[in-house]
């Protein structure tokens, strides 16, 4: 019999050491997406702002700026969420840097 001297790798998990530098992502960034609804309806998603915000001033501004509506949704895993109708993304989006709240940096526009 012939004695082989292979190693056999076990499960690597290339983010386990992730952690101790502050992880992957360290940025943290606001995510505008849209969500196809019925037809030629949509819905804008606002996800990721800081959590001391006050997210009712900043959707009252922002429904009476595009003059559209929306709500605040309050999701177990994902924080509060900022819900708009139609296609505000680039709206959004000029309007969270102009009013200082985010960095044009770290906005991610998804969607289409």
């Amino acid at each position: 019999m012939v004695d082989l001297d292979i190693h056999i790798p076990t499960t690597f998990d290339p983010f386990a050491e992730a952690g101790e530098f502050g992880g992957t992502g360290t940025k943290d960034y606001v995510h505008i997406r849209i969500q196809q609804r019925n037809g030629k309806k949509s819905l804008t998603t606002v996800q990721g702002l800081k959590q001391d915000l006050s997210y009712e001033k900043i959707l009252k501004s922002l429904k009476k700026e595009f003059c559209c509506n929306g709500n605040v949704v309050n999701d177990k895993e994902l924080g509060k969420i900022i819900q708009l109708q139609g296609d505000q993304r680039k709206n959004v989006s000029h309007f969270l840097v102009n009013a200082g709240i985010v960095k044009k940096d770290q906005i991610k526009i998804h969607g289409f």
